[in-house]
């Protein structure tokens, strides 16, 4: 009895020594899963902090953003929204600003060069000739003659020139001086003077111009009609004021290679005339001068009242003018 006692308790302490790792393991299996919650924990509060970063950064990417559209607006461009038209419109506002106020906007002055007079842009040559003329005397006739040929400084043989400005109105018909004359000593120029007939209409048709002045006789102008539209433009019409359209046509021929020239009077009743060359004598000049004088003075309108002649001035081809004494004409 006594060993079944013994062995019933050796029996009934054996669930007790079972217990024991059932403890343990349950202990090591909270351990475990408190680690792992430990562990879980940091890394949701690492992934938080990451997160709280990811997010301010992209708020101050934000803001930053937002601070620059609101600094530099966006401009396209072309158009009303370019920098150059919300430029303008700035400037313009501004403007209308400062008008609103009565505020005048001061312009930085800008350096004004002093204007050159007209001797000063003209060459060498022409500055070096003026200054042998006087400013504001008049010359008598042959010392303009003698001081025109003295201030030719060209290479060529210039043309002396006559400038006359008279007091008529072109305006009106019975003041349109018009005339030819006969220089006494020639223009110094070669003339081809031709006769009208069928042989120079027939170049005509060729368009072949071969002549300086043309002379025809009052049956044959008809024919010329045709070739108004080429000889008119060129001066080359003969017309019966100008004594190209004649029964004489010997005298007429004649009197155009002597030197015959033709004046009128422009928009500003000025005429304008050359009446020879530098290389011709004073004497020479001055007949033609007297020539041409005395025709004007032949030719005054009786509708002019007051002075006739107002002023007269030689020159010579790219020289200065010298000023005429109107006394000395006559």
């Amino acid at each position: 009895m006594a060993k079944a006692k013994k062995a019933t308790k050796t029996k009934e302490k054996k669930p007790t020594n079972l217990e024991e790792p059932v403890v343990a393991e349950k202990d090591v299996t909270k351990a475990a899963e408190e680690a792992a919650q430990e562990e879980q924990t940091v890394i949701n509060e690492k992934r938080d902090a990451a997160d709280e970063s990811v997010v301010a950064a992209d708020s101050e990417a934000v803001l930053g953003a937002t601070l620059t559209e609101t600094a530099e607006p966006k401009t396209a461009k072309a158009g009303k929204r370019s920098a150059k038209s919300q430029r303008e419109a700035e400037e313009q506002a501004a403007k209308e600003e400062r008008k609103a106020s009565g505020e005048k906007s001061e312009k930085p002055k800008q350096p004004v060069k002093p204007a050159r007079s007209r001797l000063e842009r003209r060459g060498k040559g022409f500055r070096k000739s003026a200054e042998q003329i006087e400013k504001g005397k008049a010359y008598g006739l042959e010392d303009a003659i003698n001081l025109a040929k003295s201030t030719s400084h060209v290479k060529f043989d210039a043309t002396v020139e006559l400038h006359v400005n008279l007091g008529v109105d072109p305006r009106h018909a019975d003041q349109n001086v018009r005339d030819n004359v006969v220089l006494p000593a020639g223009t110094g120029k070669t003339v081809r003077v031709a006769v009208a007939d069928d042989e120079l209409l027939a170049k005509l048709d060729k368009g072949q111009i071969d002549f300086d002045v043309l002379v025809a006789t009052p049956d044959f102008m008809p024919k010329l009609g045709k070739y108004a539209r080429i000889l008119g433009p060129k001066g080359l019409m003969p017309n019966p004021k100008s004594g190209t359209v004649t029964t004489e046509v010997d005298r007429a021929v004649a009197e155009a290679k002597a030197g015959r020239v033709e004046y009128r009077v422009d928009t500003a009743g000025i005429v304008h005339l050359g009446v020879g060359k530098v290389s011709f004598t004073p004497a020479q000049l001055l007949e033609n001068l007297q020539a041409v004088l005395t025709s004007l003075k032949a030719n005054k309108p009786g509708s002019v009242k007051g002075n006739y002649i107002k002023s007269a001035y030689l020159s010579t081809s790219m020289g200065p003018s010298i000023s005429v004494d109107i006394a000395s004409i006559g």
